[in-house]
């Protein structure tokens, strides 16, 4: 099977572009930087989602596309969002089309239902919220309605993946942060600390993208559908955090404030920062305040039914692998 992969240099994308290569398959990745380390054994093709011409190239005779590239972080201008999570999921969409991609597999996220209250066991039927916090969420949830909108147009198969916070060695976003400001006694526990979560290893995130991508055709009912997936295990966010900290012998958890009061102080870093046009996260916004302080965990039923998905890695054995990659990156 032809599989282009794109955000292949990606945290998700580079473990899928090795997992599918490992399987047989013939794997192209496209991303706007050059990716040395996997230049070596997959093919790499040097552009952006945006450019409607150069995807169209990069999608000749391929017979699948994991669609994972989104802008990263939750701070931005809405422009620079829309432009690759809207703009560049179109074009992939019409560039698919065009080539005749048989399957495309969408990266979502949870965050397209996240609002302002905790999110308790949901399935897929919870419907999109009024407003969003982010605008990360708002135009991630407009490219998965998208996705799904185009299922069976000129015999294309689409489904939409919503991992939630994807974590183990290699992580650039999740761990890393936590580390920075446990180093600098900048950790502070926002709310009470009982906010159960969803999170979803990474090889456990490239075996659900997969999984489905087996199980997709417009014959059965994973098409044109959206699903959650996580370890199945949800976690006391901030007992995680502690445990990670305490194996890595970093300094825990240093202040705790209230989830009201990281609310407010969000919503007045986010006003000024954009009244300056100031570029830099800040360092507490609404969508911060209310993931680090509410519950977010999810029914997976869904997933384990339609295309037989299951974690491959526990979170105990995941945290081993953690733990040694950290001390192993330590020594080098």
């Amino acid at each position: 099977m032809k599989c282009l992969i794109t955000g292949g240099g990606g945290f998700l994308g580079r473990s899928l572009a090795n997992k599918l290569l490992s399987l047989g398959n013939v794997v192209t990745v496209l991303g706007r930087q050059s990716y040395p380390e996997i230049e070596k054994k997959i093919n790499c093709i040097k552009a952006d989602v945006r450019n409607f011409s150069a995807v169209n190239v990069a999608l000749r005779d391929q017979d699948v596309v994991f669609h994972t590239a989104a802008t990263p972080g939750i701070w931005g201008d809405y422009k620079e969002f829309y432009e690759t999570d809207v703009q560049g999921t179109q074009n992939i969409i019409l560039a698919c089309h065009a080539n005749k991609v048989k399957k495309l597999i969408y990266t979502s996220s949870p965050s397209v239902v996240f609002g302002e209250c905790d999110l308790e066991g949901i399935g897929e039927q919870t419907p999109y919220p009024e407003k969003y916090l982010c605008n990360y969420s708002k135009t991630k949830a407009i490219a998965e309605k998208m996705v799904m909108e185009v299922n069976g147009n000129k015999g294309l198969a689409t489904v939409c993946i919503r991992p939630h916070l994807i974590w183990g060695p290699g992580d650039p976003h999740l761990l890393p942060r936590i580390i920075k400001r446990a180093k600098n006694k900048k950790l502070f526990r926002v709310g009470e600390g009982k906010n159960l979560v969803d999170m979803i290893y990474i090889d456990n995130a490239v075996e659900a993208h997969i999984k489905a991508c087996d199980k997709l055709s417009l014959n059965n009912n994973v098409a044109g559908k959206c699903y959650f997936v996580s370890d199945d295990n949800p976690v006391l966010l901030w007992d995680w955090i502690e445990l990670v900290l305490k194996k890595l012998n970093l300094p825990g958890v240093s202040k705790s404030i209230s989830f009201k009061y990281a609310f407010v102080l969000g919503r007045i870093l986010e006003f000024f920062y954009n009244v300056f046009h100031v570029k830099k996260e800040p360092l507490m916004t609404r969508f911060l305040a209310t993931q680090l302080a509410k519950s977010h965990y999810f029914n997976i039923e869904q997933s384990k039914k339609d295309f037989d998905y299951k974690p491959i890695v526990s979170n105990e054995e995941g945290l081993k692998h953690l733990i040694n990659d950290y001390y192993s990156r330590q020594e080098d």
